[in-house]
């Protein structure tokens, strides 16, 4: 997966960097066909704001999250991804056991 970190009237320093790429690493746990994330953090007056999508093959998804700490934004975007990412799983996941059982018992 390819991560894409940029800043909007804010310099991304390497700690930050380094906790957003940690944190977004753990999106792979739960769908691995993940292509490109593009994340954006910004400031806008006192509040940190963090944006991602994420480019799956067929669909974006996009999410945003908005704190008082820019670290603890970064969190919530990362719960959010995580969400949508398992949501679109269980989409595109076949559930037809009835094909499943039939192949093993035949």
């Amino acid at each position: 997966m390819q991560i894409t970190i940029k800043g909007h009237q804010i310099d991304i320093t390497p700690a930050l960097r380094a906790h957003t790429e940690s944190k977004m690493e753990r999106l792979t746990r739960h769908f691995d066909h993940l292509h490109e994330l593009s994340i954006v953090l910004g400031v806008e007056k006192l509040l940190h704001k963090a944006e991602a999508t994420i480019h799956l093959s067929g669909k974006d998804l996009h999410a945003d999250a908005v704190a008082a700490d820019m670290y603890s934004a970064i969190d919530a975007l990362a719960d959010k991804l995580t969400a949508q990412v398992r949501k679109h799983k269980e989409k595109v996941t076949d559930h037809h056991p009835k094909e499943v059982l039939a192949s093993r018992y035949e």
